[in-house]
């Protein structure tokens, strides 16, 4: 081999140096499982909490729309100084000056006895207005929680497909060595060396962009887990169980009955349809009860207190405001048509992605027995081309064109097992259930 030939393997030797030293840098990042990694993405995403604000306020809306059928009751208290010039003739004689000095105390209360339906229609759309808020919650969770693996997934895919590089990296130092061996001796020509430091470069710059796309994913991976920095994503046996074929037929059928999507959505138009029945209760009369009681007393009686009550029953019926009312009904309608469009729309888009992600875990499934068969025959190719080589019988071609045969079997293979557990990730979250 010239001068040249040999820096440019030193060159290769220093890089892949650098390589190794990044890898172990990256080995040594904070790893999460895929339980702990879905849980901290849960307390971290922002649509979780807005979430958790939304059923905090709608259970508030509870409350008011049930504490409108109690009496509301109010105290009050009040305390005044007059005074008046010039001379006054009381029975005590005659006065030049007067100041007068009272106090007040009061309670009142008032309950509203018919108010046209109306404390029961908000108090329906106050407990839809719950349910569609707990169903999003736990959609923002299960959405989280689909986010965090898939992240999660591809961090873990592209930490192993550096290592699948890695050895095509060793397999082409390897190749190297036995082409310059065989060159030293005779046996082969020039043009397979360089042939061999071509494709040692072009594994190196396959670990180059792997370790780069390893960065990217654990930098993604730490942002939605709430963490600083990169996080690793932890491997785990449970991971390369073989597929269990699903009851498409029975998932699809328990997605429309308790998807989160569809149970909000279904939640909202059960919302929208009482605030309809609210906004006609102003058709109705009203009839309100209302107390109250006080004690007065001036400084003229010594601050005795006179008690003073009240009982009203009142009744009141808006004949015409102006169609108003009815403006109000028209809104509410079409918020009710929008809302029952949404919510059959939302089922079928449930029913089509369910019927996608089937799809794709069933050639998922067909991939990963099919690409661990091509990683099986790949390899044993390569180790004849490699005897083949050895004695003669093949040339430097074959045997590159085996290397790469054998590696791109390896990625596949990765691909499909990572293609499959999202899928699966896909479908749960759909249903709003682990698998």
């Amino acid at each position: 081999m010239g001068t040249s030939s040999a820096r440019w393997m030193r060159s290769a030797g220093a890089s892949l140096g650098s390589l190794l030293m990044a890898g172990a840098l990256a080995a040594q990042q904070p790893q999460v499982s895929l339980e702990e990694a879905v849980r901290l993405a849960q307390g971290a995403v922002p649509g979780v909490v807005q979430a958790q604000g939304n059923l905090r306020n709608a259970r508030a809306q509870i409350r008011s729309a049930t504490g409108a059928f109690l009496p509301n009751l109010s105290a009050s208290s009040s305390g005044s100084t007059s005074f008046s010039e010039g001379t006054q003739f009381t029975s005590g004689g005659a006065q030049s000056n007067s100041t007068n000095t009272s106090v007040n105390f009061g309670l009142s209360s008032s309950v509203d006895l018919f108010t046209g339906f109306r404390r029961g229609a908000n108090r329906r759309e106050a407990r839809a207005t719950q349910t569609a808020a707990e169903a999003s919650l736990t959609n923002a969770e299960y959405q989280a929680g689909l986010t965090a693996t898939q992240q999660f997934f591809a961090a873990l895919a592209a930490q192993q497909l550096v290592r699948v590089r890695e050895a095509g990296v060793r397999r082409a130092e390897e190749q190297l060595k036995l082409s310059v061996a065989k060159l030293q001796v005779g046996s082969a020509t020039r043009s397979d060396s360089l042939r061999s430091l071509v494709n040692l470069g072009n594994a190196q710059l396959a670990q180059v962009s792997a370790e780069s796309d390893v960065a990217g994913r654990q930098a993604a991976l730490g942002r939605t887990l709430g963490r600083d920095g990169r996080v690793a994503a932890q491997d785990d046996s449970a991971f390369y169980a073989p597929p269990v074929p699903l009851d498409t037929v029975a998932v699809l059928q328990e997605a429309l009955e308790r998807s989160p999507q569809v149970r909000t959505g279904e939640a909202n138009a059960a919302a929208a349809r009482a605030a309809v029945a609210a906004a006609r209760s102003p058709y109705w009369p009203s009839l309100a009860l209302t107390g109250s009681t006080s004690w007065n007393g001036n400084n003229n009686r010594d601050y005795e207190l006179l008690a003073q009550r009240q009982l009203s029953l009142g009744l009141s019926w808006q004949l015409f405001n102006r169609f108003q009312r009815e403006e109000t009904i028209v809104n509410r309608l079409s918020s009710l048509d929008a809302a029952e469009a949404s919510a059959a729309d939302t089922r079928r888009q449930v029913q089509a992605s369910l019927t996608t992600q089937f799809a794709l875990l069933d050639a998922a499934r067909l991939r990963i027995r099919i690409t661990g068969t091509s990683v099986a025959a790949a390899a044993e190719d390569l180790r004849v081309v490699n005897e083949r080589y050895r004695v003669g019988a093949a040339t430097i071609l074959d045997v590159l064109n085996s290397q790469e045969a054998l590696a791109q079997a390896e990625v596949d293979v990765v691909n499909a097992r990572f293609d499959y557990l999202n899928a699966r990730a896909q479908i749960a979250a759909l249903i709003g259930r682990p698998l």
